[in-house]
């Protein structure tokens, strides 16, 4: 009997060892996709939503109160009692869509298209139009 070119020159307890710890990797890498699986079936689509709804009305929320928070302090140090406060207000409120726009852009180029969704025409429909 021989033994595989691999194995030779090697006593029989580092034969073991070996088996047994890639026995274990692959044990240990079949247990971590089960539990990725099994994350990915538990999450519910409703919690995805309503953390993308926190986030856009966070980012929203957080550039107006900032232009706010300016604009007072502004009027504070100025003495320009309402204006300073009213511009940076309207100038948060516009960083504030901005950011929303930015956001939903981002969140809608991560996700897939559903299945079976009309994207618009392709480039080889408007070749077939011409």
């Amino acid at each position: 009997m021989t033994t595989p070119p691999g194995d030779q020159g090697r006593p029989d307890s580092a034969k073991g060892a070996t088996s047994d710890l890639a026995s274990r990797i692959a044990s240990a890498k079949r247990e971590r996709i089960q539990e990725d699986n099994r994350a990915t079936r538990d999450a519910s689509p409703e919690m995805s939503g309503m953390a993308r709804g926190l986030r856009i009305g966070t980012e929203f929320i957080s550039a107006v109160l900032v232009g706010a928070g300016i604009g007072y302090l502004i009027d504070l140090g100025l003495g320009t009692s309402p204006w300073g406060l009213l511009i940076l207000l309207l100038m948060g409120f516009a960083a504030g869509i901005l950011n929303v726009i930015r956001v939903v852009a981002e969140m809608n180029a991560a996700s897939p298209a559903p299945p079976g969704s009309d994207l618009g025409p392709d480039a080889d429909d408007e070749e077939r139009n011409v």
